[in-house]
């Protein structure tokens, strides 16, 4: 009998699971003291104080934080539901407009007046609570405009359907990440960059996605002096270059290196004309072949 009940509750858990939600809400339906149902030792409650065109933040890790932070700086009237116990009493301790729920409930995110909010950031981990999340946002209030974050690439489409604006995938935002860095080294020009960037986000990542889509963007990107090097180089005390200027130095008709700033102390120096003079740390940007930024190199130290 003892191994039977196992078997069977192991083979029900599955399908427990997948129906918590909606039993959750039935039961929270019937008449039950509100003190079973807000727990014996609930998180004190922090009043919503904005009324309309606010921005909700579902979740507050890593990215809630700053798109919080972002929208404290700016100005932007905002409020924040975590499921996190202890990081809801600190920040609320902090004076965070945060308070504690669980936002697959309709409760929750009425308490946080979604239907007069204007966007609403759903940046947490688990795929199967945000799409109910999605869903359950776009049914109470179908103009706000709704970002998810999600994790995993299979989740885009299922979100879209489910009334999401923009998912941010985080596996294709990393890649965008660091080929914009990488086109940076090659000396690509920043709008370039950013319109590469901007065609990617507009289709869905749909460019990343499939690799045989030809992208006049990409066509359109070309190496700017695929050989051509920036580096820094320290002025030392010892340093030949100390108390001589460029002109004196010659530094491009002598070693074929063009200095495109300088930096003294807190100082920045951009576009250094032919009588600035070189000090002792200072620390030069320069442009060139690897070859002759080494030979200058040599030469700074010697």
């Amino acid at each position: 009998m003892f191994l039977s009940f196992s078997v069977l509750t192991m083979a029900a858990t599955p399908f427990i699971i997948t129906l918590a939600p909606r039993l959750s809400d039935i039961i929270l339906r019937l008449p039950l003291p509100k003190r079973l149902i807000s727990g014996f030792y609930p998180v004190p409650d922090v009043k919503v104080k904005v009324k309309k065109d606010h921005l909700i933040i579902i979740g507050f890790g890593i990215n809630g934080r700053n798109v919080a932070r972002a929208a404290r700086l700016s100005g932007i009237p905002y409020a924040v539901i975590e499921m996190n116990p202890e990081t809801v009493r600190t920040e609320q301790a902090q004076g965070e407009p945060i308070f504690y729920g669980d936002s697959t409930q309709e409760a929750v995110l009425q308490h946080a007046n979604i239907k007069n909010a204007r966007i609403v950031v759903t940046a947490i981990n688990d795929p199967s609570a945000t799409r109910r999340i999605t869903e359950i946002i776009r049914r109470l209030n179908p103009k706000v405009h709704l970002i998810v974050r999600t994790r995993y690439l299979q989740e885009m489409e299922p979100l879209y359907e489910l009334g999401a604006n923009e998912v941010i995938p985080e596996e294709f935002e990393t890649s965008v990440e660091i080929f914009t860095r990488v086109l940076c080294k090659y000396l690509i020009p920043r709008d370039e960059i950013e319109r590469l960037v901007t065609e990617i986000r507009s289709d869905g990542y749909e460019m990343l996605r499939s690799f045989y889509k030809k992208s006049l963007s990409v066509s359109d990107l070309k190496l700017q002096l695929p050989d051509v090097e920036i580096s820094t180089l320290k002025v030392t005390e010892r340093s030949p270059l100390v108390g001589k200027s460029i002109a004196e130095i010659n530094l491009r008709k002598r070693f074929g290196v063009t200095v495109l700033a300088i930096r003294r102390n807190l100082q920045i120096l951009s576009n250094p004309n032919a009588n600035t003079q070189f000090f002792s740390n200072d620390t030069l940007v320069v442009l060139g072949l690897p070859e002759k930024i080494a030979n200058l190199m040599g030469f700074i130290k010697s």
